[in-house]
């Protein structure tokens, strides 16, 4: 028996990154997972591989959840996990808050944190009647601290760590559990973005923009996606029945700057 068996999953931006290696980990322990993304061709491929199924879904879309949400449950019966794993990192470039346009400041929250609130609001009627759920919203290290360079983007992550506390509280009384996770540097096509912009904007190569990154982390080395699929795994499976509304940080040690 795998920690998830027979347990129904929803794992929004699971065509990579974090998302796809959290796919990945519920299949193989028991999980019927289904898996959302705007990138059908990975998606699509990922589900065949995993033996799961994908749908196409823009997360900002109120009427793309609930129809997601409605479909789940008339095809398998139930929803037990929802992992809100879909997000982007915006501008890094022009991100401080005297420079950062209004346009981006609301395309950052509506896929990281609308996005996010919306799954919430969907899964957890559809948790109540299932007896109980658990819904892991990925925020980031940077929700604990100051972001001048990517303002919109700590603060979409700051909201989601207190809509967590919020839909965690809200659902207690009927066991459907929430907590949030925070990835430090993870091996991911964002933070290869990052790193890439940020070598761009300060004339140095890729590899030196990297360890000014790594120089902040106590461990001295890059998380990889697993590292937090892990940390998933356990808090949307039964050993973490009685855990709710706590913030998990996998970060080698970057929080403890």
């Amino acid at each position: 028996m795998g920690r998830v068996e027979g347990k129904v999953a929803i794992i929004t931006g699971g065509a990579g990154g974090i998302g796809a290696a959290t796919a990945r980990l519920l299949a193989r322990e028991g999980a019927k997972v289904v898996l959302t993304d705007i990138n059908d061709d990975n998606g699509r491929k990922l589900a065949d591989e995993i033996g799961g199924t994908y749908h196409h879904q823009d997360v900002t879309d109120e009427a793309q959840w609930s129809s997601l949400v409605k479909s789940v449950e008339s095809a398998h019966g139930a929803l037990n996990i929802l992992v809100n794993a879909a997000g982007i990192e915006g501008d890094v470039s022009g991100g401080t808050p005297e420079n950062a346009s209004y346009a981006e400041w609301k395309r950052v929250h509506a896929i990281n944190l609308d996005g996010t609130f919306l799954g919430c609001r969907e899964a957890i009627p559809a948790m109540r009647r299932a007896g109980g759920g658990s819904i892991v919203n990925i925020s980031s290290i940077v929700a604990h601290f100051a972001t001048p360079f990517t303002a919109p983007y700590g603060s979409s992550k700051a909201g989601v760590r207190h809509l967590t506390m919020s839909v965690a509280h809200h659902g207690a009384a009927d066991k459907v559990r929430c907590n949030s996770v925070h990835p430090g540097l993870i091996r991911t096509r964002m933070l290869e973005n990052i790193h890439a912009t940020r070598a761009r904007d300060t004339n140095k190569d890729f590899d030196a923009a990297r360890a000014m990154s790594l120089a902040r982390v106590p461990m001295g080395e890059l998380g990889e996606p697993e590292d937090v699929a892990y940390m998933i795994l356990y808090l949307a499976c039964d050993e973490s029945r009685y855990v709710t509304g706590a913030a998990f940080n996998i970060d080698g040690g970057w929080n403890l700057n």
